[in-house]
């Protein structure tokens, strides 16, 4: 088990905490949470948080088919997916556990446990994102530190979330934890289950063929 990358991580994640609700002076969660008003202009359009969401998936499935399974960089690909599939189910379940509303449904952090169809906490798509990325920081970053720019895509997901009144600050970090659990449950995996249950003509790599 792998587990020297926890703590940078780990600290990222603070920091990112500490970067969304600077203030803290709301309501909620640790008192964190409060409506932010509503944008979705320019770069927190919502068709570009999607992009991100779908683009994301299909970069990773992409390349873990192109690449293999039998590389470094193939494995972690495929270890993605594996995080991707852990985190996506799982905020899925939550969700409906909590219940909790959102922002643009009514301005109350505590509504939690609310009718079917409130589904604020946490933010499935900071999780998604968080989950794609985090094999690959766990595993090249310290050989190449820049693929910590990465880290960026969940910050800026959490952000635009917000801006869209469709998550609370609580909302975004957890979906942040949980992403970075999922990502770095299977970044120390010995070997991905999802290639290891697939067929051998999906895991041996389309660029081995050419």
């Amino acid at each position: 088990m792998k587990f020297k990358f926890i703590k940078p991580l780990c600290v990222a994640l603070f920091c990112f905490s500490a970067w969304i609700a600077p203030a803290w002076s709301g309501s909620g969660l640790l008192g964190m949470d409060h409506e932010l008003p509503l944008d979705q202009s320019g770069i927190w359009a919502r068709k570009y948080q999607t992009s991100l969401e779908f683009g994301s998936a299909a970069v990773v499935i992409g390349g873990a088919l192109w690449e293999g399974s039998d590389t470094r960089l193939g494995q972690t690909y495929w270890k993605s997916i594996d995080a991707m599939l852990v985190g996506d189910v799982s905020a899925t379940v939550l969700k409906d556990v909590f219940r909790r509303q959102r922002p643009v449904d009514g301005n109350n952090p505590n509504n939690w446990f609310q009718p079917s169809g409130n589904a604020s906490f946490p933010s499935g798509e900071v999780t998604h994102i968080t989950s794609v990325v985090t094999p690959f920081i766990a595993e090249y970053g310290s050989d190449h530190p820049e693929v910590w720019l990465l880290s960026i895509l969940p910050m800026y997901d959490g952000v635009a979330r917000m801006k869209s009144q469709a998550h609370w600050q609580s909302d975004v970090l957890g979906g942040a934890a949980l992403g970075l659990i999922s990502g770095l449950y299977a970044h120390n995996l010995n070997e991905s289950w999802t290639a290891s249950v697939l067929p051998g003509g999906f895991t041996i790599g389309y660029r081995k063929l050419f």
